[in-house]
């Protein structure tokens, strides 16, 4: 892993006994000052043959990554990136991936509401919005190597960015959304969510109500852009069994795996 000089914000040792334990999801925790991607980071690990379990934490990344390639980037000290290594069983059907970024959404809300006060809800697929704004973005990645698949996903959470901050208008983050931030709580909240939806998702539960209950794109109008010139409108009206958006439009229902989502007024 590359990083640079620095103390980071979070204790790895604290984190790793609060979180690691026999038979448990996590298995080791890494904290850096910065780095250049987390999950760059353990996408090599991953190649390397790395456990399942793996996490890195750090206060600051100076080549972030979001969908579509994206950079994602903030000033140090006003985001926190987690990204985590999970090696699901063979027995789990490629297609249930589209899940887990689905499932890290759910984690993230909740850990913000739990250790920040901020009540975050969902954006299909892969944001997180406090007030209809972005709090957090979420990067899931399948990395084939010969130590067999594994499923890189990192979690991007703005925490005290100032409003002149923001990469963007329809930004915010944890202070301006009026919540406490406290890196090492946050990633506590957020990892021990994620490993109880996690083991839901390897029990093969049925999750979709829960998603739909917390998403604000169901039971509203979506506009979904697959490229630039195929772009669909219509209601969203919820996921399907494999974290597919469902959006009615003319002639029926369509079911979308990718797409930049819309709200639409």
């Amino acid at each position: 892993m590359i990083s640079t000089p620095g103390a980071p914000q979070v204790d790895a040792a604290r984190l790793a006994a609060a979180l690691v334990r026999p038979g448990g999801v996590w298995t080791q925790v890494t904290a850096l000052a910065t780095t250049g991607s987390t999950n760059a980071d353990l996408a090599a690990a991953a190649r390397a043959g790395a456990e399942s379990g793996t996490v890195l934490v750090s206060s600051h990344q100076s080549a972030g990554r979001g969908r579509f390639t994206r950079v994602w980037e903030a000033p140090p000290g006003t985001s926190l990136a987690i990204s985590v290594l999970l090696r699901p069983p063979p027995a789990v059907a490629a297609r249930r991936w589209l899940w887990l970024p689905l499932v890290a959404g759910l984690a993230v809300a909740d850990g913000l509401r739990a250790s920040t006060g901020v009540a975050a809800e969902l954006k299909w697929p892969n944001d997180v919005l406090a007030d209809g704004r972005k709090l957090c973005g979420i990067l899931a990645e399948r990395v084939d190597s010969v130590h067999g698949p594994a499923a890189v996903i990192g979690m991007g959470v703005n925490t005290t960015l100032s409003a002149d901050q923001l990469p963007v208008p329809t930004a915010t983050s944890v202070v301006l959304a009026g919540g406490t931030a406290d890196d090492a709580a946050l990633a506590e909240a957020v990892l021990v969510a994620l490993g109880g939806w996690y083991t839901r998702w390897l029990a093969a539960e049925d999750l979709r109500g829960e998603y739909a209950a917390r998403c604000t794109s169901v039971g509203r109008r979506v506009r979904v852009q697959l490229s630039p010139d195929d772009v669909v409108e219509g209601l969203a009206t919820g996921v399907d069994a494999d974290g597919c958006l469902l959006v009615s439009v003319a002639g029926g229902e369509r079911a979308f795996a990718a797409g930049d989502v819309v709200h639409l007024r």
